[in-house]
Parts: structure tokens; C-alpha cells; sequence
């Protein structure tokens, strides 16, 4: 069916009737870019998830009864640990210092608060070999010493993003269920279109004797391209959109949040296009068994 002349066939009356076939990528586009921009949401919350689920740090807040010497004991003993890989010691005044570093130039108020609003800190860098049950064991054994106020991570916040790419991923699909209603509705509809056009040659070919197969065949390979170049056309508009908002990203968010926004997957990229192909020679076949007898 897909011969080296049935290739030529398509090629032939897809140049024929252009503006039917460019009038119908443009629409698929459209369609592939909502798809492919959830995907891109998805794809980078996915990324901060992971990065953040394997940040490797806590902080242990202290009290403010907890004197240097207790200070010294702690950070021995948590240097000692295997999961452990560092130990740095934030005062209440290098901490209302690094604060005000990031805040005060919007917020001055903030200049006028007393350095006992600053609690003191141990920053610990946990090894990646730290399971997150061995995390959490050793968070709540860190919570019963005296002179700990209470042990942060980002656990929390973990779990929270795992919740949205979850919720990212159902939006995503559903979403997709409806781009492929609409490239089966528009690549069926643009091959009927085009087959009425055609309707003499059709007609001439069936009397000379043409099977069903010769007849369908460019109609099939017509509707697989228009889903594949749909496809293409999503992923150009989106990787031009992406430089454009790389661009205008402030870096000290990308810095707090650990990660560079990053571009769809090649293999997401690629099956974009593989199932625009195929649902473009699904519809074009499903509408010509309506159209051509068997």
C-alpha cells in the first residue's frame, strides 16, 4: 500500500490541493501545542520532584537555651555519622544577615528585626545513598534532643509536588484523549474533503480496474503526514516559546528552586510525532471505509 508510486500519488495531490492540507496541519498544530505544553509542565515538575527529593540537606533549628558548648557536642556527633557528608553551623546573626542579604531591598522593615527573630541552625548535607525512611528515622531521633527546636527538610514540599505532577499527569491525559478526538475529526474530515475533489480520478481508476487498496493508499499516507507534520509544527512553535521564556527567567528563582527549566524529552518529542502519524492514517482510513467500498 505504501509503494514507492503511492508515495508519489500522495505527494501529488497534497501539492494539489496545498491550502486544504496546510489549513489542516496549522489545526492539528494548534491542538499538538496544548498537549505538548501540558507535557512540558509535567515534564519540569517531574524534574523539580526529583531534585528536590534528592536535595540532600536539613536543617536543625535550635533553641535558644542551647549553648555553644551543646552546639559543639551536636555537630561532633552528626559529623560522626555515616549519612552525613556535612556539618555547617548558621549563628542568629549570620542567619538574619543571609536573610536580609535576599529581602531587605523590598522589604526594609525587615532591617529593624532584633537578631533573636533569627533562630540558629545546623545545616546537615545528607549522602544520595539516604534512603527517605532513613531520613525521616533519623529527623525524628534529632527532634527528641534537648536542645533542638525541630529538624526541617524537604520532604513536605516533596510530597506536595508529587501530588501536583500526579494531579499534572491525569490533567495531561485527559487532555490528550481530546487532541486525539480533534486529529481524528479534522485529518477524516480533510481527507473526505479532498476525496470528493478527487471524486473523478476515483471514479477512473475504479473503472480501469484499481483496487480499493491502490485507491486508499495515498489518502492513508495523505492523512499520516498532515499528523506528523501537526506534530512537528507543536514541537517548533514550543521550543521557540520555551527559548522565549528561558530567556525572561529570573535566575535567582531558577537558583532557589535548584533546576534550569528544561525542554521536552527526545523520546516525548518523537512520540508526539509517531502518534500524530498514526492517528492521521487511523482517521483517513476510518473515513474512507465510508467512502471507497471494500
Amino acid at each position: 500500500m505504501f509503494s514507492s508510486g503511492t508515495t508519489r500519488r500522495a505527494r501529488r495531490g497534497m501539492l494539489r490541493e496545498w491550502r486544504l492540507h496546510a489549513l489542516s496541519v496549522f489545526s492539528l498544530a494548534v491542538a499538538f501545542v496544548c498537549l505538548g505544553s501540558a507535557l512540558l509542565v509535567v515534564t519540569n515538575l517531574h524534574a523539580l520532584e526529583e531534585r528536590w527529593a534528592h536535595a540532600g540537606r536539613a536543617s536543625i533549628y535550635l533553641k535558644d537555651t542551647a549553648t555553644q558548648d551543646d552546639v559543639q557536642m551536636l555537630k561532633a556527633a552528626l559529623a560522626k555519622l555515616p549519612a552525613i557528608t556535612g556539618v555547617h553551623y548558621v549563628s542568629a546573626g549570620q542567619a538574619r544577615t543571609d536573610f536580609g542579604a535576599q529581602e531587605i531591598a523590598s522589604k526594609a522593615e525587615l532591617a529593624a528585626l532584633p537578631v533573636e527573630a533569627f533562630p540558629a541552625s545546623i545545616e546537615i548535607d545528607v549522602s544520595a545513598e539516604t534512603t527517605d525512611a532513613e531520613l525521616g528515622d533519623m529527623v525524628q531521633k534529632l527532634r527528641m534532643l534537648s536542645v533542638v527546636d525541630d529538624v526541617e527538610t524537604y520532604q513536605a514540599w516533596t510530597e506536595r509536588l508529587e501530588k501536583l505532577v500526579r494531579g499534572g499527569v491525569a490533567a495531561a491525559a485527559l487532555l490528550a484523549l481530546v487532541v486525539f478526538a480533534a486529529v481524528l475529526a479534522v485529518v477524516g474530515s480533510t481527507i473526505r474533503l479532498a476525496l470528493q475533489r478527487r471524486k473523478t480520478e476515483v471514479e477512473v481508476l475504479k473503472l480501469v480496474g484499481a483496487s480499493d487498496r491502490f485507491v486508499k493508499g495515498p489518502y492513508i499516507v495523505e492523512g499520516g503526514v498532515q499528523g506528523a507534520l501537526g506534530a512537528i509544527g507543536a514541537i517548533a512553535l514550543l521550543g521557540l516559546l520555551f527559548i522565549v521564556v528561558r530567556g525572561r527567567l529570573d535566575t535567582e528563582l531558577a537558583s532557589l528552586l535548584g533546576l534550569e527549566p528544561t525542554f521536552l524529552p527526545w523520546h516525548v518529542a518523537v512520540g508526539m510525532v509517531l502518534v500524530g502519524g498514526v492517528l492521521g492514517a487511523t482517521a483517513a482510513l476510518t473515513s474512507l471505509r465510508k467512502l471507497v467500498a471494500v
